[in-house]
């Protein structure tokens, strides 16, 4: 009985993901649905379903959301690129590389991947048109860095995966998890960097460091807000979300940024996505669903297979569905079965930095948040006829596929062993 519960409470866990991705429909939405079904099968309360909604990471990512959803509004985070790809001077081969600095940078000390993955395609693609040279290069290494920077315990990806991880009693994973996202997305980008001919790039940097604005006096302000929320967390320990509150509350209160503007910017979608399938997950676990799966996949692994396989299989699953809001929370609760039924030296931390690196490159896909940022700035910036937004569509997927192989394989050659 217990394994067809398991069974049945899989199945409709990969039937969320599934209906999801063919109907177009938020998959947290889904999840709710399917764990009520489970959960009755199951024998669960109501009030046992309900608790699988984390309310901590809830506050935490809403905390976060709208603090930096009002460093976007007043246009602060896109004055910080001006300034930053400024500084290349005329250095333009240096350009590609202070994209990729300057997206784990933004992505590090609070808004996460999305909004930086958004500021990347928005300014990337008109720069890189302006430069003359391949815009998917100067994007793609721009959202690389906010890959590798978006793993910081300030993040919303960062935190899903610290969240995640201690519930699984694995309460080391933050330095590993943010080291290793660094270094996985520094090698991709390195390998992008070369294989597109960054370093041939020359000609004059459009754009002059002397005819950019200074930061105004709510720029200002803001950039001070975002610092002390900075301090908060990492010197005082507070809450990462509660810190965030209680700066752009005083940021509201002083109206740096118009207050009904920024509440829409803040990614609700995604905060029912992750909270969504975190109840259908806890129903899953409950009904041994996550050990069927671990236990499925530790068939295929021994020892120094282990982590590129859990990688490869991440990086699959973000193709067809949200890397923080579906594959994390979906992957990372196997750790523990995997490595102890494939027994040997597996590190807890590697394997969960396996599957959110890997699966996060695989966001560069059109079909996901990354790539399709990209294509619609392609679009609005360049007029393309369907088939050459095609060819947008596929070179884009291209590089997904090639991110996912190369960091499989680094994953492999035991890249993500030394942090």
């Amino acid at each position: 009985m217990i394994n067809n519960l398991s069974l049945i409470s899989l199945f409709f866990l990969v039937g969320a993901i599934a209906v999801g991705f063919a109907k177009k429909i938020n998959v947290g939405l889904i999840a709710i649905a399917f764990a009520l079904i489970i959960g009755r099968i199951t024998g669960m309360t109501d009030k046992a379903i309900i608790k699988g909604f984390n309310e901590s990471l809830f506050v935490m990512l809403v905390g976060i959301t709208y603090l930096f959803s009002i460093a976007q509004m007043n246009g602060t985070l896109e004055l910080i690129a001006k300034k930053s790809v400024a500084l290349a001077g005329k250095r333009t081969n240096l350009i590609p590389i202070i994209m990729y600095i300057l997206g784990a940078v933004i992505a590090a000390v609070g808004p996460g991947t999305i909004p930086s993955f958004a500021l990347c395609a928005a300014f990337g693609v008109p720069l890189a048109l302006a430069m003359g040279v391949n815009p998917l290069l100067l994007t793609s290494m721009g959202q690389l860095g906010a890959i590798g920077g978006g793993m910081t315990a300030i993040a919303p990806t960062g935190i899903i995966g610290i969240t995640l991880s201690a519930e699984q009693g694995i309460n080391n994973a933050a330095i590993p998890l943010l080291g290793n996202a660094l270094l996985g997305s520094a090698f991709f980008a390195i390998v992008l960097y070369i294989v597109l001919k960054g370093y041939k790039i020359k000609g004059d940097n459009p754009i002059k460091y002397s005819e950019i604005s200074r930061f105004d006096k709510n720029q200002r302000i803001t950039l001070l807000g975002v610092l002390i929320m900075i301090v908060m967390t990492m010197a005082f320990k507070i809450n990462v979300g509660l810190a965030s509150f209680l700066v752009a509350g005083v940021l509201t209160i002083l109206k740096v940024a118009n207050e009904k503007e920024c509440i829409k910017a803040i990614p609700w979608g995604t905060l029912m996505l992750v909270t969504g399938v975190g109840i259908l997950m806890n129903v899953v676990i409950s009904s041994g669903g996550i050990d069927l799966l671990a236990k499925s996949l530790s068939n295929l692994m021994n020892e120094n297979t282990a982590a590129p396989i859990i990688g490869l299989t991440s990086g699959i699953m973000s193709w067809f569905s949200s890397t923080s809001g579906v594959v994390m929370p979906t992957m990372i609760p196997t750790v523990n079965t995997v490595i102890d039924t494939v027994g040997g030296n597996i590190s807890a931390p590697e394997l969960v930095s396996a599957i959110s690196v890997v699966a996060s490159v695989a966001g560069l896909s059109p079909a996901s948040t990354g790539g399709a940022l990209v294509l619609s700035s392609y679009i609005t910036n360049v007029h393309l006829d369907e088939e050459e937004q095609n060819k947008i569509f596929m070179k884009l997927f291209l590089i997904s596929i090639c991110a996912v192989i190369c960091l499989t394989i680094f994953v492999g050659l035991g890249g993500f062993k030394f942090i």
